[in-house]
């Protein structure tokens, strides 16, 4: 029916004979528009299922991570990797609080008992509680009381997996986050050694100034050596 109708409008609209196939490109132009919103449609609906990092079946390879602002609210450095994954320092109150708004509902907390006594001046596990979020509890210093371990990791990936929503991941300055991070790439994730350990400096890996001991925290992490990480002199 609508082909009657252009080719109608083409012999009979005095406007045809002025502008030749003006009036036709006229015609069909609100078909056109409903074809362009639905192929937009779908494009955007492909783009925001491509990637998933949190739950128990992950879509999509991992990004790069994108360095975002502090505005003062993290320690360091914040980042994000995707759209439901945070990394950085340690947050303040108003951070979390401002985290839970955007959809953060598990926290992954490094640091030790003493550290964050010391040198927090709030309850974080309290104040996560409270807003609804789920901590999680992995204390390493790379010491003989909290070592960097395959365990870390596998605590990390469980915490990924049960997730419900987005997830941050902190440390003091996201160092021990950025190691957890490049572990857990390569070990959960089967992302290359080389491509894990570039997207963890993105963040704060470090590898090529600080190191614990005679290795770096992601190669206990593995529980095995990485010649593609650096080994700065001591």
């Amino acid at each position: 029916m609508a082909r009657v109708n252009i080719k109608r409008r083409t012999e009979r609209d005095p406007r045809s004979e002025r502008h030749g196939s003006q009036s036709v490109v006229t015609a069909l132009r609100p078909y056109r528009v409903l074809v362009a919103v639905a192929g937009m449609s779908a494009m955007t609906s492909g783009i925001c299922g491509a990637q998933h990092l949190t739950g128990p079946h992950p879509t999509g390879g991992v990004p790069a991570p994108v360095a975002l602002d502090t505005h003062g609210q993290f320690q360091e450095k914040f980042a994000r990797v995707g759209d439901d994954v945070f990394i950085s320092g340690q947050p303040t109150e108003r951070a979390l609080r401002d985290l839970r708004a955007q959809g953060v509902t598990t926290v992954v907390n490094l640091r030790t008992p003493e550290e964050m006594s010391k040198r927090v001046p709030f309850d974080e596990a309290a104040l996560v509680k409270e807003l609804g979020m789920d901590y999680v509890y992995v204390p390493v210093r790379g010491n003989a009381e909290f070592p960097y371990s395959p365990a870390a990791v596998k605590s990390f990936a469980a915490a990924m997996s049960s997730a419900k929503g987005k997830v941050l991941l902190h440390c003091t300055i996201a160092w021990r986050a950025s190691h957890l991070w490049a572990a857990y790439l390569i070990q959960d994730r089967d992302v290359p050694v080389a491509t894990a350990l570039q997207q963890a400096r993105m963040i704060n890996l470090m590898d090529d100034m600080r190191m614990d001991g005679d290795q770096q925290p992601v190669e206990a992490f593995l529980g095995r050596s990485l010649p593609e990480v650096g080994h700065p002199k001591q």
